[in-house]
């Protein structure tokens, strides 16, 4: 069936301001949705991306140190600032870091001379230490200035910002001093702000979009805004590996998606206002929703497996290193791994 994408590539034009101070709000929902506003805010999602005073990992992390081709690489922490720094034993480039995006891994965006970066190399908890970013590994630098980062177009800064920040992007632009940090509530929830505020006058009549009634395929495509939806991957034409970080996608080329099947959406699995569960067993229960057990086979659209119910992920899910195997991340295309297969595409 068709698959429809709401990611649009615009041709973002990019308003260049000095970095702001962005104010910590209390978001307005709470009032009414307090479950949610407690914990949404600390989730890797409302930690998209961190400000000099909240970057947690480079405040327990003072001083890194990573060397590839022939530059070295110190990222420090001073006075409530941190600085990253490349030379290549002459020369010098130190840039403040007041983008750091991520929160288990992060990669930095840097301004220089106007423009932005996305630094060329990133912190990883799997190895509590610097490595080169994600899809860099191929960069070969020819200056201080290609050894800091990878220089981004105008759209790219766009998207990024758009995906990792709320409202930095108005009518086509981006400008930073409007965005705030992170995956708030009017980031997906388009018009929360003004029914919050509505609300207080009586007014009921302007709800959001209720997000929990999309179908499977149009979640899919929502959530693809920035996990990168099927027509997205297709259309970019990203294979092997490296397609693996693109949920939707993965989990749309499972033979058990449907489109239609509410028990196998995003949201079936995930709450998008609590942090990831990540231990494989607290995922069974969603398996079994579909997947008849030796005990009840009433209302089960598919078979039992026959090795074991318990821990399915484990098997059906595998975890997929990306080239370089500093991060793994576990495969959305459910299927029967057999010994020795290749990753399917």
């Amino acid at each position: 069936f068709m698959r429809h994408s709401a990611w649009g590539m615009l041709a973002f034009s990019v308003l260049l301001l000095a970095p702001p101070a962005f104010p910590q709000a209390a978001e307005p929902c709470a009032a009414c949705h307090r479950e949610q506003a407690h914990y949404q805010p600390q989730t890797p999602m409302g930690r998209a991306l961190e400000l000099p005073p909240d970057q947690t990992i480079l405040k327990t992390h003072p001083l890194l140190r990573f060397s590839k081709a022939g530059y070295s690489y110190t990222i420090t922490r001073k006075d409530g600032t941190s600085t990253y720094t490349v030379t290549d034993g002459k020369d010098t480039l130190a840039i403040p870091i007041h983008y750091a995006l991520g929160i288990r891994s992060q990669t930095f965006v840097l301004q220089y001379e106007g423009r932005f970066y996305e630094s060329l190399v990133s912190y990883y908890d799997s190895i509590d230490g610097l490595g080169v970013t994600m899809g860099a590994e191929r960069i070969q630098p020819h200056n201080l200035v290609e050894a800091m980062g990878r220089a981004l177009p105008d759209a790219e800064a766009a998207s990024c910002f758009g995906c990792h920040t709320t409202g930095g992007v108005k009518n086509g632009r981006l400008d930073v001093e409007s965005m705030k940090p992170g995956i708030q509530c009017e980031h997906c929830h388009t018009g929360a702000a003004v029914h919050a505020a509505d609300i207080v006058h009586g007014k009921t009549d302007t709800l959001p979009p209720r997000l929990g009634q999309l179908s499977a395929e149009d979640l899919s495509n929502f959530c693809g805004t920035c996990h990168r939806s099927w027509e997205t991957v297709v259309r970019m034409r990203v294979w092997g590996p490296v397609n693996v970080r693109f949920q939707p996608y993965r989990l749309a080329n499972s033979k058990c998606f449907r489109g239609t099947d509410a028990r196998i959406r995003c949201v079936a699995c995930h709450d998008p206002h609590r942090d990831l569960a990540r231990d494989d067993a607290s995922y069974d229960v969603k398996c079994l929703a579909c997947h008849a057990s030796t005990k009840e086979t009433a209302g089960k659209t598919a078979p039992a497996c026959p090795v074991s119910q318990k821990d399915c992920v484990s098997c059906h899910m595998p975890k997929t290193a990306l080239p370089g195997g500093q991060a793994t991340f576990t495969d959305h295309e459910i299927r029967i791994v057999r010994p020795n297969e290749g990753y399917p595409n």
